[in-house]
């Protein structure tokens, strides 16, 4: 299978583009930075499974949409497509930064409406895909110094619920998945007790069970929240 995973040069999405890399699977990764794009493809190789790695701002409209047309120019048509890419920014409503809810949008819905949209008339043609939507526990619930992160996950839920009714008829999946506090590098040096935050690889191993249902079933939303509450 071809598997496009958006943000995956640390974190989740370098963690599911490893799980399917591993399993046998042609993934495709981007992130901002060509740095640590070429560290985690390199990383990734060693696991044995094929992996393309391209920089592309997830941000801006032009880079995504140019990303769109270099997949499809290459033939790759994914049967997987892991809308990964976000950014996250405390803060709250009242007193954050001017700019700050238009790069949340940017970055966190805009990045999966624009690239979806591009990829979408291969994947109907296809008429078989799977696109899962990293979402968000603050996708669900309101919580203090979320601000703007908050909304544009609530509104990544909502296009993830719209889009699944919509691709119901051509045969393609969509999954929101919404996590709760997880190790990645959002939370490197916070004094966390282990017990109380996820790791990486239990999101992982959620998506790929999913992943592999059969074409009549589709698990729709996934919540995981660490086994003592949320944070």
């Amino acid at each position: 299978m071809k598997v496009v995973v958006t943000g995956a040069s640390q974190g989740i999405g370098k963690a599911l583009a490893a799980k399917f890399a591993s399993n046998g699977n042609k993934v495709i990764i981007c992130s901002r930075s060509e740095i640590k794009l070429q560290a985690a493809q390199a990383e990734l190789r060693s696991l044995g499974g094929e992996v393309i790695a391209k920089a592309v701002d997830m941000s801006s409209e032009p880079a995504v949409k140019d990303f769109a047309n270099w997949l499809l120019k290459e033939g790759i048509v994914p049967d997987i497509l892991i809308n990964n890419a976000g950014n996250f920014l405390p803060g709250s409503i009242y007193n954050e930064p001017q700019g700050t809810l238009q790069q949340m949008i940017e970055v966190n819905l805009y990045s999966a409406y624009h690239l979806t949209r591009a990829l979408l008339p291969a994947m109907m043609t296809k008429k078989q895909g799977h696109i899962f939507n990293i979402c968000s526990i603050a996708s669900l619930q309101a919580y203090a110094n979320g601000g703007s992160y908050s909304i544009s996950k609530f509104a990544l839920l909502g296009f993830s619920r719209n889009l699944r009714e919509e691709m119901k008829p051509h045969g393609i999946k969509v999954t929101a998945v919404c996590p709760g506090a997880t190790m990645t590098a959002s939370w490197e040096g916070a004094d966390i007790d282990p017990s109380r935050i996820m790791e990486a690889n239990d999101v992982v191993e959620m998506v790929f069970a999913a992943s592999k249902l059969s074409p009549m079933a589709v698990v729709e939303d996934i919540i995981l929240r660490p086994q003592l509450g949320d944070l």
